[in-house]
Order: structure tokens, then sequence, then C-alpha cells
């Protein structure tokens, strides 16, 4: 079976092989560098999952073949929800080496005055399969933690460097690789979406 990732990112690719392997499901899994001609689809929903579904579809009908998309971010308990949606240009837009540093510098600026207790957030992902008849699954993955005031750690991006998962006491950017993928919200919402795969096919 052949099974489109609607990202760009290649890194996706395998990781996403990975998860289906472990689900029982063995797929061709294509990044949309496979198809130049994809459209590209604007995220104007107001929800996580709006955005993916969206995305999804779009990408079904053009290959006509099932496709996977998602869409994440960041919702921060005292900013009520957001970023949310907006988590990846909530600064505005910026050149790509500079959106992250600038979205996190907003983040932390708009808590400066929070005290500990009330910093809690959560990593949101919300993950939809469309098949070429028109089946859809959904699902979501959620991380909760909370932001602490100075950049810690290496790896990841975005807002990896001030999240702190729940029960750790580093955060995900002090992560390994392998031990992010194990808690993250993608990796849970990717994960139920493959076993949804597999009862499929």
């Amino acid at each position: 079976m052949k099974l489109v990732l609607a990202t760009r990112n290649a890194k996706k690719v395998p990781e996403m092989r990975a998860i289906l392997a472990d689900a029982g499901v063995t797929a061709e899994v294509l990044a949309l560098d496979s198809f130049p001609d994809a459209p590209e689809v604007p995220e104007t929903e107001a929800t996580f999952v709006g955005n993916a579904r969206l995305k999804a579809r779009a990408i079904a009908a053009h290959t006509g073949m099932p496709a996977v998309a998602d869409d994440s971010g960041l919702s921060v308990d005292e900013l009520r929800g957001m970023p949310g949606v907006l988590s990846a240009r909530w600064a505005g837009r910026f050149g790509e080496g500079d959106q992250d540093r600038a979205n996190l510098d907003l983040v932390l600026d708009q808590l400066a005055d929070t005290p500990d207790e009330r910093r809690g957030a959560e990593f949101v992902c919300a993950a939809v399969l469309v098949m070429p008849d028109g089946t859809e699954r959904e699902t979501e993955g959620v991380l909760r933690g909370s932001l602490v005031r100075e950049r810690r750690g290496e790896n990841g991006f975005g807002y990896d460097p001030v999240f702190v998962p729940a029960g750790e006491e580093r955060t995900t950017s002090e992560l390994s690789p392998e031990e992010k993928n194990a808690i993250s919200h993608r990796g849970i919402a990717f994960r139920a979406l493959a076993r949804e795969l597999a009862a499929l096919v």
C-alpha cells in the first residue's frame, strides 16, 4: 500500500513508516515532494483537527491515495489556550531561522509575570487519515506539562526548549529524540492513527 504524508518535511517520513510497522501496517510512505504539483493547502480552520482535515482531504483528492495530515501546537493555560493553531506564526512571520526564536520570545514575555504554579501548558496534535473512498479517521495526542522561564537543551525545535513534560525535570529539548518520540503529542496521535489504518486494511 502507498500512503501520502501531507508534508514536505522529509524527516517525518521514516518516523511514520516506523509507527505504521509497529502497528502491523506495511506501507510505502511518500512525502509531498513526490508530487510537485500538489496544492498548498492554507491552514484556515480554528482548530488543529480542522486544519489537518483540510490538508488530508485535499491531498487524498489530488493523489487518489490514502493521505495523512497533522496539525499541532502549544496551548498555554494562562493565555486561554493560545497560541494554539497560531503556534507556528504567533509572533508574526519571520525568516525560517528566526521564526522559532521570535515565537518563543513572545510567549516568554507574555508569561513574564506569571507565577510558576500557573505556567501550565500542553502540546496538542491532531492527525487525520483520509482514504480514497472518503473514509476518514481522526486522532489526537496531548502532552501535558509546564513552561520554564529560560531555554534549556539543544534538541527539538519550536517551544521545546521551555516545555517540561509532566513528571519530568528536563525540557523536551533536553530529551533524546527517542525519549521525546515515546511521549510526544505527535507520537501519541500517529500511533493511534496507525491502529485505525491497520483496522481498515
